[in-house]
């Protein structure tokens, strides 16, 4: 299931380079930062598929797997290949070192019998060893050939070829044929410690020996295959991908006679589960809810249903429905039976559906990805680096990963490292460089960048107190508070005239008595005086501004809202609001405290300007537990002071249109793990640098954040043929990540997969691969749904 927030082909191969914005920041020195002390984190989730031995598993039948769509290409080397590819390309492909349950590469003896460096000195050496027995399903035995083909496809050397990434591939000197074909010499030009990512998936020379085989002869079909299954056909139309049993594979034969990848949308997976047109699918938490409801569901023996229509329905509301229904008034008769009738199809329609979804299980794990808050370094407040930690340090990562993960039963703890996860040799827990949630040095590290709660009030631009601007204005407002005063005299003396005028002619007419008239211009006097009294003090007031200058109160932004906080701040703020003259706009002596606008009160700001951020979020069906974590990191932020502006986009737009291309202030989005960090992380965390046309070239570092440090500890992890070295160098990266505060990890993944109980070795696979020649139904095939057996 695609994930919002996901960067589009992010598997190892397939990360792209992009040009956009800066990002230089500066990285405090660190201190024990090298790897010690402490074993090997334990993973925090095993992986749930309901592992059955094959002796358990049926032979035959077939399996139908959701996918999000039908896959543009089945070249997971180009820039379009998504997770279908993937999916479908292991099923088909040799992988040469598939993860293991703990997220490390392990060789995979179906394709080699050994692979190993041979030599160090002068140059790298890597030797392989193929299985003797494996072969495309043309029968030609894979060989030297095809690897030479796809290094030449992949060195980047020729432009020709349409590929997304070459890492590692570009440190290839030569590759020779061994004693046969079946081995393979490849020499390096450069150290590359992760020799072992290379050749998986391994194509067929016959995609990648030319620019037009590998840039269009791959992306609908594939001729010849070399995995436990081979490509029988792809419909768009139909939206299926369809694979069956790879007569020519030499290792254990596949336990399904087919295997179908159906696109379903992730909004509709849960009506294709009832409908029984899927086995296996990935959800989200909403439909895992509804599979857990549906085990708990039951009706009939007299009982209301445990939930659904029906099941507000008292036994005292039933009977009186009933006698309706049976009573001589044949109109209020008729009325309850239609009532009752539409009662017992949608009970019936409910109770089918969750007899459906008893038949699937969810299996549940922590996918290999973490969530992150990414803060976008390239611009703004959030180019300095003391505002990145501040906000940094105003995150509760437990409170965020305890309301993600909790709720559906699994452990929530933060992950420690941005290029590995618990269980994996090169995790350690680096965040104490960063250090742990503090509110009050949050906002010491705003106040050290200059934004304070004063820093809101804006003052008047290009000029100085006791200026000739100042007094000019000063004057011409002392003028207008003459000739106002003026002007309100005579009109009152006017109108005191009128009314006595008036009023002698209303004696006449109308019989007022003398008393009133008095006590109308008794009135009039003190309206006079009130309003003289008045002028004299704008009079004094705009004597003071000419001797002491100006400020003016900040402009009110429509639609920035900050709820004020508690503390001295808010309670300065409204102590000021009390005093005369408070109102925004008012003029007072200077040195005066602005009081702030309502919207600003507890507000950080510089200059006059609130410190607000743009928080980017998708809207999609999809996307609400990313908005539910994008809520709290909000109210995490309203408590230092930091305001934000919530910008909901479009999901399909999300990650391309505003994260990719720096349109954001702060960001969640996620990056997949990987068993080979010091490869795929280095285009994640590398310093942008300046391109020939002036822009920047981020690659895949959406933040803007970086140091050459880090690119120096990334280097020199990437040649380091000592594994251990290579993970201690790593972590030492880590920790600068961390102080760099560019990107702040969450929580890991939740991994939620429905599955036909029927099925065996097939679910929430956490860190390994699937070994799709071990999946299968116990009980035979799992014809449709329990619902719906002839479907």
């Amino acid at each position: 299931m695609a994930h919002v927030g996901v960067p589009r082909g992010t598997a190892r191969k397939r990360r792209s380079v992009t040009l956009l914005a800066t990002g230089v920041l500066t990285i405090p020195v660190l201190a024990g930062c090298s790897s010690g002390g402490g074993g090997p984190v334990a993973v925090a989730v095993p992986q749930d598929i309901a592992a059955t031995s094959r002796d358990g598993v049926t032979e035959g039948s077939t399996l139908t797997w959701a996918i999000d769509a039908v896959p543009a290409t089945l070249n997971t080397f180009q820039a379009d290949a998504d997770s279908a590819t993937t999916r479908i390309a292991g099923a088909l492909l040799p992988s040469l070192f598939p993860m293991d349950a703990k997220g490390e590469p392990r060789l995979n003896p179906d394709y080699l019998e050994s692979a190993k460096v041979i030599e160090q000195e002068p140059k790298q050496t890597v030797l392989y060893k193929l299985n003797q027995q494996a072969v495309w399903s043309d029968g030609r035995e894979i060989g030297a050939p095809d690897f030479v083909a796809q290094w030449r496809a992949l060195s980047g050397k020729d432009s020709a070829f349409w590929t997304a990434r070459n890492a590692g591939y570009e440190r290839i000197e030569k590759i020779e044929r061994g004693k046969d074909d079946l081995q393979v010499r490849v020499t390096f030009s450069k150290p590359y410690a992760d020799w072992r990512a290379l050749f998986s998936p391994l194509y067929p020379k016959e995609v990648t020996g030319t620019p037009g085989t590998f840039n269009d002869g791959a992306r609908a079909t594939l001729k010849n295959t070399a995995g436990p299954f081979r490509l029988r056909g792809v419909s768009k139309d139909k939206g299926t991908v369809t694979l069956d049993r790879n007569p020519r594979w030499w290792g254990e034969e596949a336990k399904l006679e087919s295997l179908v990848f159906r696109a379903v949308k992730p909004e509709d997976r849960a009506e294709a589960l009832t409908g029984g047109t899927v086995h296996v699918a990935d959800i989200d938490p909403a439909t895992a809810n509804r599979i857990a409801r549906a085990a708990r569901y039951r009706s009939g023996n007299g009982q209301p249903p445990a939930h659904g229509p029906g099941a507000d329905i008292t036994p005292a509301a039933a009977l009186r429905s009933w006698a309706l229904a049976h009573g001589s008034d044949e109109e209020a008769a008729e009325t309850a039976q239609a009532s009752r009738a539409k009662t017992r199809e949608a009970v019936a329609a409910y109770a089918a559906e969750q007899k459906s979804l008893k038949g699937f299980a969810v299996r549940k794990s922590l996918e290999p990805a973490y969530t992150q808050l990414a803060m976008n370094g390239g611009s703004g407040p959030l180019s300095d680096d003391r505002v990145r930690r501040a906000i940094a340090r105003a995150l509760n990562r437990q409170e965020l990963a305890d309301a993600v993960l909790k709720p559906l039963g699994l452990p929530a703890k933060p992950p420690g490292s941005h290029l590995a996860l618990a269980g994996q040799p090169a995790y350690k827990d680096g965040s104490g460089a960063l250090g742990e949630q503090d509110t009050e040095e949050a906002q010491a590290l705003l106040a050290d960048a200059g934004w304070t709660l004063d820093g809101a009030v804006q003052k008047p631009k290009d000029t100085k107190a006791g200026s000739e601007a100042d007094h000019s204005d000063a004057g011409k407002k002392k003028t207008d508070a003459e000739k106002k005063t003026e002007a309100e005299t005579k009109k009152s003396d006017t109108e005191k005239k009128a009314d006595a005028e008036g009023g002698a002619g209303a004696e006449k007419a109308d019989g007022t008595t003398e008393g009133k008239q008095k006590e109308q211009t008794a009135k009039e006097k003190e309206e006079k005086a009130s309003k003289e009294e008045k002028a004299d003090k704008d009079d004094k007031d705009d004597k003071a501004s000419r001797e002491e200058g100006l400020y003016i109160v900040g402009d009110e932004k429509p639609g920035d809202r900050l709820a004020p906080r508690a503390g001295d701040g808010d309670a300065r703020v409204a102590a000021q609001d009390k005093q005369p003259g408070g109102a925004p706009g008012a003029y007072a002596p200077a040195g005066t405290a602005a009081p702030a606008p309502a919207s600003l009160k507890g507000r950080l700001g510089k200059d006059g300007k609130p410190l607000t951020l743009r928080f980017v979020l998708p809207s999609g069906p999809g996307s609400q537990s990313l908005r539910g974590v994008g809520d709290k990191i909000v109210e995490m932020l309203d408590a230092i002071g930091v305001g934000t502006v919530v910008t909901k986009v479009a999901d399909d737009s999300y990650f391309k249109d505003h994260v990719a291309s720096g349109d954001y202030d702060l960001a969640l989005y996620s990056w997949p793990a990987t068993a080979y960090p010091a490869t795929d992380g280095r285009p994640i965390f590398a310093k942008p640098e300046p391109a020939t046309d002036g822009s920047l070239l981020v690659e895949q570092n959406y933040t803007r954040v970086g140091s050459d440090h880090i690119d120096q500890l990334f280097d020199r992890a990437v040649s380091e043929l000592d594994a251990n070295a290579s993970r201690d160098l790593l972590k030492q990266a880590d920790a600068r990540i961390w102080a760099a505060a560019g990107s702040i990890p969450l929580y890991q993944r939740p991994q939620l997969v429905a599955v036909d109980k029927k099925l065996a070795n097939v679910g929430a696979f956490g860190f390994a691969a699937p070994r799709y020649e071990d999946i299968g139904f116990t009980g035979g095939q799992a014809a449709g749904s329990p619902a719906d057996p002839k479907k």
